[in-house]
């Protein structure tokens, strides 16, 4: 599948300066073809994570997230340095692997119940239900939803300070507050990113693809999360 790498010079402008609209759908649909693709060093990730055992945190759990952010931002700063190449679109799919190995522990534990399986594939139903419902809020509603951006941010700071001292805490409570919210800022994440490209402020399908990656599977981790907590099965 070959894919046309788009910069902020590349893309025509009409009067106005808005981004044409064949310009600005190319930019979605080469979004979502990525977006599918990643999916599969994902999977792959998680399964040879889930095999070998694979885990950052078996250690030390503060020095586990402190390599697991620096590795993440080393990805973050070469995918977005080589977002107009090909390079970019490789490093974004060894990102993914990355994260579908950061992924395994928690599908362990899951798979470790006796519906695992049956919890991994809601907690997939519902991150497509989801993700099918911001898609379409963001393509249909007239309103600008990328206001939200801002507030958005500030809760991912807030989850990231909560989720460190709960590594101390070990609050369950603390813990599925925490994912429902993630959930709730992840869902809107989705929406915002992918109107960023219906209304042509995106115009890199690669950064475009990161954001709304990172989204979906922030979802995808904390719903699995909460159902692993409140659905698990030993018998």
């Amino acid at each position: 599948m070959a894919y046309e790498p788009l910069s902020n010079s590349s893309i025509p402008f009409g009067r106005g300066g808005a981004v044409s609209r064949e310009s600005t759908h190319r930019v979605l649909r080469n979004t979502y073809a990525l977006l599918a693709l990643s999916m599969v060093p994902t999977v792959l990730g998680a399964w040879i994570g889930v095999k070998s055992g694979f885990s950052f945190f078996s250690g030390s759990p503060f020095i586990g997230f402190i390599v697991f952010m620096a590795i993440a931002f080393g990805f973050f700063w070469g995918i977005e340095r080589n977002k107009n190449s090909g390079l970019g679109v490789a490093l974004l799919l060894g990102f993914t692997f990355f994260m579908g190995l950061m992924l395994s522990r928690l599908l362990g534990v899951v798979l470790g119940s006796a519906n695992g399986a049956q919890l991994i594939m809601t907690a997939f139903g519902g991150t497509a239900a989801i993700f099918a419902a911001m898609a379409t809020v963001a393509s249909v509603s007239k309103r600008d939803f990328t206001g939200m951006s801002k507030f958005m941010f500030m809760g991912v700071i807030l989850l990231l300070v909560a989720s460190v001292a709960n590594i101390w805490l070990q609050m369950p409570a603390l813990m599925m507050a925490l994912s429902v919210l993630a959930i709730v800022i992840f869902s809107a994440f989705i929406l915002i990113d992918l109107q960023r490209v219906i209304r042509g402020e995106e115009t890199n399908y690669v950064t475009a693809t990161l954001g709304v990656y990172l989204s979906v599977y922030n979802v995808f981790s904390n719903l699995l999360a909460l159902l692993g907590i409140g659905g698990g099965s030993d018998d």
